[in-house]
């Protein structure tokens, strides 16, 4: 066989062999998300049972870590110009300066928290959640009746599925009724809201979120 015919025959030979071949392990690990730890950061005045709830009622759909950590001093250079409340995506960058990779973190505060929303600079809201990100925060300022804990675990779920993608649409929100991932639009509809919805979910489990 001449020189050339046997390059032709080899070139034909590897492909064929990298065709058929199983992916690489390399491959497998791009595609398996690590499983992501939540930690629950109180901020000082939060009633220590509040931030138990929330992991109670996260350990029931979640399969990962979920941890509490010691509440801390919210940061004064969070505080608006006239000092009444605490600018939330000043909280969230003050907890992504801890977060660990594979890790999320939900800030939980009693105080009154607020964005810039249009021409108004200080617009009070329940919580925030950039996308993406590796924090939230979630307060219970705003949050009324007997099952004000319930609301804020739903709340606390909502902001982190922002932090996991799920902000990047049109709307920045939902549109399913019942979906954890509905706009509020200043009102409170938390009592109508029962889960992730077959279209947010798996955006999670994407991210790595392990449900039980």
């Amino acid at each position: 066989m001449k020189s050339s015919q046997l390059l032709i025959f080899a070139v034909i030979l590897f492909f064929s062999c990298k065709e058929g071949s199983a992916p690489s392990a390399s491959a497998n690990q791009e595609k398996t998300k690590a499983t992501l730890s939540i930690v629950i950061q109180p901020f000082e005045g939060l009633p220590p049972s509040t931030a138990d709830f929330v992991k109670v009622k996260l350990n029931e759909i979640y399969s990962g870590e979920v941890t509490i950590n010691e509440p801390i001093p919210l940061p004064k250079k969070a505080l608006n110009q006239d000092r009444s409340r605490y600018r939330a995506d000043s909280l969230i960058r003050f907890l992504n300066s801890f977060a660990k990779e594979d890790q999320l973190i939900i800030g939980l505060t009693s105080k009154d928290i607020s964005i810039t929303k249009g021409k108004d600079p200080d617009y009070g809201i329940m919580g925030l959640g950039f996308s993406p990100g590796k924090s939230c925060i979630a307060s219970t300022f705003k949050l009324k009746g007997d099952n004000r804990l319930e609301k804020l675990f739903k709340l606390a779920i909502h902001e982190l599925g922002h932090t996991q993608g799920i902000a990047q649409t049109t709307t920045k929100h939902c549109p399913e009724k019942t979906c954890i991932m509905r706009d509020a639009k200043g009102k409170d509809h938390w009592d109508e809201l029962n889960d992730f919805c077959s279209k947010c979910k798996p955006v999670l489990i994407d991210a790595g979120w392990a449900f039980k």
